[in-house]
């Protein structure tokens, strides 16, 4: 592949935290400042309809009971068979964890072929400003993140494949209290929570940490400083790809050095 050919380096984001820890919150704001953000419930979603591999995953291992009538995958039925048996649970998450991998990379990677340059991105910078010189290029476009949004990320064994993970973390009993202000059964709620851990595997793979224990404000400058520093990480990892696929100047080989020519026969000795 050639240097004008290569993909860019895209920048990937695991934005992971327990139930009702304000995921979707951050999720949102990272959307808005232009990253692509892939909710990982949606992709399970997917996965459950009619025919999906998901479904058929699902009925393998607990059959028709957790199925509607049309093959796909009865939602509230699932959560009520694992979420009160661990090692069901434990079995579902073996069998969809590399489904949704599989899943993401089918759309993140296409990002990366395509370049960050996009129809859409141009549509959405608008007409070029009444100051700007005619006929000159659009602006470079930013480097491209993507950010994969998922409860277990971290436990699935997603981590090696970003550049850096997010937790969101926060009070259990707060959560829990914004779970059900949210209309989620409070008994569901805490089955939930239990079934997610104290967060501790969370902290621990982990590259930064945000505790949501405050107010809005306080959730909104932590993540435009996240914001500001994925952009400079980004930015550095797609100069060095871009570094690395230039081709390398040839080194230049010294010349020949000329023939010696062999030094003349002695005569032969006279005899007297």
């Amino acid at each position: 592949m050639s240097a004008g050919s290569a993909s860019p380096a895209v920048y990937r984001v695991g934005l992971t935290g327990g139930l009702a820890s304000g995921k979707s919150t951050v999720a949102t704001w990272l959307r808005d400042a232009g990253f692509q953000v892939i909710d990982a419930d949606r992709l399970v979603a997917d996965l459950y309809r009619p025919g999906a591999p998901g479904a058929a995953a699902v009925r393998r291992l607990f059959g028709d009971g957790v199925l509607t009538p049309r093959g796909g995958v009865d939602h509230a039925a699932l959560a009520a068979r694992v979420f009160s048996d661990p090692a069901a649970r434990h079995a579902l998450e073996q069998a969809i964890h590399p489904l949704v991998r599989t899943a993401f990379e089918e759309i993140a990677e296409p990002r990366a072929a395509a370049g960050p340059g996009t129809a859409n991105a141009t549509a959405a910078a608008g007409p070029p400003a009444a100051n700007s010189t005619a006929g000159a290029g659009p602006p470079p476009a930013a480097p491209p993140v993507v950010v994969l949004e998922a409860t277990l990320l971290v436990e699935a064994g997603y981590g090696p494949g970003f550049d850096l993970i997010v937790t969101l973390e926060g009070d259990p009993q707060a959560r829990l209290r914004r779970a059900t202000a949210r209309g989620l059964d409070a008994a569901a709620a805490r089955a939930r929570l239990a079934a997610q851990g104290d967060g501790a595997r969370r902290r621990e793979g982990a590259h930064r940490v945000i505790d949501n224990d405050g107010t809005l404000a306080d959730l909104r400058r932590e993540v435009d400083s996240l914001i500001a520093d994925v952009r400079r990480a980004a930015a550095a990892k797609s100069a060095a790809a871009a570094s690395a696929s230039e081709p390398q100047p040839a080194q230049e080989q010294a010349a020949p050095e000329p023939a010696q020519e062999p030094p003349p026969a002695r005569p032969p000795a006279s005899r007297r």
